[in-house]
């Protein structure tokens, strides 16, 4: 049996200019941070007993004989592409909702390679998995997806990223005073609309608008470096609200359907009761909002979302790790 375990992430500036067809004619960079909320997946050789020699164990139970009878995309692309004849149960846990703009799918698919590697007594670096994990996605799967999820997956930690026309990436870890990054989190709530969404049909609609939002992209990828030297001076939280607002007032010009009344009148909620700035997180549509909020804030903040679920968290900075590891399943 083996047990990985891989952090959701947190988006704050720049996502739009980590999808390939952006960054490889004019660069990418965003600023994320993985937090303490995870995707479990456990990997285990199936005995043959059974009639099938696949178990899959998500939303739904599959049970199948070849890789090829496989529904669940990611699943199906990680053994295919491992070229695995051997029988497997997997299962799949969440803490959190899939389908919410917190990176789920890239995190399954990273935290599939990562147990997948161990169960075959491999040992994958993080840029290594990040780098395969985009594989699977963007090209065997063609997935409308962009790259920054896989690395922040992999990797975990409060990254500013950069991506290069040849595809390549580099991850600059945010080395800030632990009172700043205490602060940081102390500012910050993380709001549950209530609405899962088809992230796909959200990026693929951002995609196909990239070259009429260029402009809209160029000062999106901008505001990444201003972000960072906001965190790395004293400069008041509340600048970093302001400009969180900013890109959220742009992000929603990337495609039609990104926001919609409901998200809209739950930001505009918590900006009158006292949050300086927020933005929906993943492609858009529904799942989560990120909201910065003062401390002496927050009491008033929820009040005024009283009904939808506040989720704590904190930061993390392990990525993608085995949890469990026993590959001859003895105790």
């Amino acid at each position: 049996m083996i047990i990985s375990r891989t952090p959701f992430r947190v988006s704050f500036f720049g996502g739009g200019t980590d999808y390939p067809a952006w960054y490889r004619e004019h660069e990418g960079a965003v600023l994320a941070t993985t937090i303490d909320k995870y995707c479990y997946i456990s990997v285990r050789e199936l005995p043959p007993f059974f009639d099938h020699r696949f178990r899959i164990v998500y939303s739904l139970v599959e049970n199948v004989k070849e890789v090829r009878e496989i529904a669940h995309p990611a699943v199906r692309g990680v053994l295919e592409w491992l070229r695995v004849t051997k029988g497997l149960e997997i299962h799949h846990d969440g803490d959190l909702p899939a389908r919410a703009g917190l990176g789920s799918s890239s995190a399954f698919t990273v935290g599939l390679l990562s147990a997948m590697h161990a169960l075959e007594g491999r040992y994958t670096s993080k840029e290594a998995l990040a780098s395969e994990a985009i594989h699977v996605e963007q090209t065997l799967l063609g997935e409308p997806v962009g790259t920054q999820d896989q690395i922040s997956a992999a990797f975990g930690g409060f990254n500013h990223i950069t991506f290069a026309c040849d595809g390549t990436f580099q991850v600059s870890p945010m080395i800030l005073p632990r009172e700043r990054l205490d602060a940081l989190q102390d500012w910050l709530m993380l709001v549950f609309t209530g609405i899962s969404r088809n992230s796909a049909e959200m990026a693929e609609a951002q995609i196909r608008n990239l070259k009429h939002r260029a402009s809209e992209l160029q000062t999106l990828q901008q505001m990444v470096g201003q972000a960072v030297q906001i965190l790395s001076t004293a400069a008041d939280l509340t600048e970093l609200g302001r400009l969180l607002h900013e890109s959220w007032t742009l992000k929603r010009r990337l495609a039609d359907g990104l926001s919609n009344q409901t998200i809209d009148d739950l930001y505009d909620a918590a900006i009158r009761a006292g949050a300086c700035g927020g933005k929906l997180l993943g492609a858009g549509g529904g799942g989560f909002v990120l909201l910065l909020v003062r401390p002496e804030d927050r009491a008033r903040v929820r009040e005024a979302l009283r009904g939808l679920i506040v989720v704590p968290f904190r930061f993390e900075a392990s990525g993608s790790r085995i949890v469990l590891y026993q590959p001859d399943g003895l105790r």
